[in-house]
């Protein structure tokens, strides 16, 4: 018997995944920006469960290197590494390009949270 990959997609069950996975990364997010006071220079070493593929050591000095260390936490980081990791500074100062480089979920639920982020990605387009 075959599957119908569309109705295996669609419906209620895509709705609830949904949910789910943005309620994931709801539940990491910090009380305030001003929670993330990581570094903003140096080179950053990330943990194992954060960095599991790809580079793990990011030298902040290089755009590009901060660009996916911040990526690289939104999307893989727990609360407390979100704090560890990452500068409310320099999200901010990232976020108008940043914005496009993480998952819209990532975005969408940064940017529900936090109005200043919104705001920048406004001004930046």
């Amino acid at each position: 018997m075959a599957v119908n990959r569309q109705s295996a997609l669609s419906g209620p069950d895509l709705a609830e995944d949904v949910a789910l996975y943005r309620e994931k990364f709801q539940r990491r997010l910090p009380a305030a920006l001003e929670d993330l006071r990581g570094p903003t220079t140096g080179v950053v070493e990330l943990l194992a469960h954060v960095a599991w593929s790809g580079m793990t050591a990011y030298d902040l000095g290089k755009p590009r290197q901060r660009m996916g260390l911040c990526r690289t936490v939104l999307h893989e980081g727990l609360r407390e590494d979100l704090a560890l990791y990452l500068n409310h500074e320099l999200l901010l100062d990232l976020w108008p390009t940043l914005r496009s480089l993480v998952g819209r979920t990532v975005r969408s639920v940064w940017e529900d949270a936090f109005p200043q982020l919104a705001a920048r990605g406004r001004s930046a387009a």
